[in-house]
């Protein structure tokens, strides 16, 4: 286990638990914070022993509040700060580019509140799952700033154009279940079956072979913004790819032979 000041980063069997660790602000994301999300992520990603990745908030009020607006009131300049955050976002230095560049799947485990750059964060994984009493949303056009670390972008791909300029424009919170029905979140559980169902559902992940997970969300996440024709021709890559691989023929000769897959990740 890695115990930072904010984050707190342990591992149990193949899943990599990734907890923002600042309940008394309701894990607000600071400065220090942002670095300790960044190390965490890197790390997930360098350990072999981690197949799959879950984001959660420590406490019971919130996942994450979002930034931390009184340490931006003491800060640089927004033009300073906007301009940092460009020159950093293709060095994966800032959280959601740090979260959004892990290789295998993740998971946001949302209990609470999961506004501004916390849901930027829950926004950056694959799969999001959420307490049905959880609020969601995009609050920023209400202190004169704007989802600026891939919200307007990652909303609107996951619920549409309409929804999404209704989140960010009106900066009203929806609850876990509204953020089900519109597909914001894979799953609305109670309150008490958050973690369960999280396991659960990296359970369900593990059965599936390393690199299939691995270029499946490589191949939809990068042939979502290609023209047709070259997203085929991407998952025609990935597919001759993976045809190399020892789990490409362990698979077929485990159904074969009426048994569970042994993978091995080669």
């Amino acid at each position: 286990m890695m115990q930072n000041t904010t984050v707190i980063y342990e591992v149990t069997n193949q899943i990599g638990w990734i907890t923002l660790n600042r309940p008394d602000v309701m894990n607000a994301i600071n400065q220090e914070m942002s670095g300790e999300i960044v190390s965490a992520c890197r790390q997930a990603e360098e350990d072999e022993t981690v197949r799959i990745v879950i984001f959660k908030g420590a406490g019971e009020k919130a996942f994450s509040s979002g930034m931390d607006l009184k340490e931006r009131a003491q800060g640089a300049p927004v033009s300073v700060i906007e301009r940092r955050q460009v020159k950093t976002a293709s060095e994966a230095n800032t959280p959601t580019k740090a979260v959004a560049t892990i290789a295998k799947p993740t998971i946001a485990a949302i209990n609470g509140y999961a506004v501004g750059g916390g849901l930027e964060l829950a926004l950056a994984c694959d799969l999001r799952i959420a307490t049905e009493d959880s609020k969601l949303g995009l609050t920023e056009v209400r202190h004169g700033i704007l989802p600026g670390a891939g919200g307007t972008q990652r909303l609107a791909r996951a619920v549409g154009i309409a929804k999404a300029l209704e989140i960010c424009l009106l900066g009203q919170l929806i609850d876990g279940k509204e953020a089900f029905r519109i597909g914001l979140v894979n799953q609305a559980v109670a309150r008490e079956e958050l973690i369960a169902a999280a396991e659960r559902m990296a359970q369900t992940l593990l059965k599936g072979a390393p690199f299939s997970l691995r270029y499946i969300k490589e191949a939809i996440r990068k042939g979502f913004d290609l023209p047709l024709e070259e997203g085929l021709r991407l998952e025609a890559d990935l597919s001759a790819l993976i045809g190399t691989t020892e789990d490409s023929k362990e698979g077929p000769r485990a159904f074969t032979e009426k048994r569970a897959p042994v993978w091995k990740g080669k």
